[in-house]
């Protein structure tokens, strides 16, 4: 069945291939970004996901054109690398706001329409960095940890509606992500966290740069959002770090922390 799909941070990387790849199967797909867009088959919106009032116009325009919003997925996202020591309130409140918060509002927007019409489908996108903490990315895995736990408890709330939730963990993949990062000023100074923030970037970039290409994680978005019975967890990745996400599951705190630090070097 054809459906009506929101989803954000639709102007590059995962979410322009996986809005394109769900077009080109019918579907009517809303890509919201912070600019205006063209497409010829996505209806691009402008929309700040921090700005609630920018929301509610956009979702009121969506219903009044279709009637309903059959799945929401929840891509845009962006990070901040550094100490966490660190990290001025500013970069803090920017991070989180753009992952967690952002993913918040939409849910909080599209809820009621998926509630009254007793279905609907939530996609969030987490990250391994979602499971497990990585160092000088520490607020960034704080934004997606968040996000695992809130889409946890919004699954057990909205199942009696008819709504399922998902949760996405992507590992490192060629996108511009990794180049549009921001990256703390006071932590690349500081005599302490400096050079070892630096190595640690070195390695962090050549991971994502040579990491699976975006269209894999959109077919898989895809299935997910096709799916009769989509699963609560998809870790898309590459082997190595799909077993980083299971030997997580049965190492103690202390071991993880110590392959943590051997391979970002810290």
């Amino acid at each position: 069945m054809k459906q009506v799909i929101v989803i954000t941070g639709a102007s590059s990387g995962f979410g322009k291939a996986a809005a394109e790849m769900l077009a080109e199967r019918g579907h009517t797909v809303y890509g919201l970004c912070r600019r205006d867009m063209e497409h010829s088959k996505i209806r691009y919106r402008a929309c700040d996901i921090r700005n609630r009032e920018a929301i509610a116009a956009t979702v009121a325009d969506i219903m009044g054109r279709e009637g309903r919003i059959d799945v929401l997925v929840n891509n845009a996202g962006m990070g901040i690398g550094g100490a966490l020591e660190l990290a001025s309130e500013a970069e803090i409140d920017r991070q989180m706001g753009t992952n967690f918060m952002g993913c918040a509002n939409m849910c909080q927007a599209v809820l009621p329409h998926m509630r009254k019409a007793r279905k609907g489908r939530i996609v969030n996108v987490s990250s391994i960095g979602g499971v497990m903490g990585l160092p000088y990315q520490g607020y960034y895995s704080a934004s997606k940890f968040a996000i695992e736990g809130f889409s946890e408890a919004l699954a057990a709330e909205v199942k009696r509606f008819g709504i399922r939730v998902s949760l996405v963990e992507p590992g490192d993949f060629a996108t511009k992500f990794n180049a549009n990062r921001l990256n703390c000023q006071a932590t690349l100074q500081d005599p302490d966290y400096g050079p070892v923030f630096r190595a640690a970037l070195e390695r962090i970039n050549a991971e994502e740069n040579g990491g699976l290409q975006p269209e894999v994680l959109a077919r898989k978005m895809v299935k997910i959002v096709e799916a009769r019975r989509p699963k609560l967890r998809y870790v898309v990745s590459n082997l190595e770090q799909w077993l980083s996400v299971v030997v997580k599951r049965v190492l103690s705190g202390n071991q993880m922390v110590g392959i943590l630090r051997s391979y970002y070097r810290c």
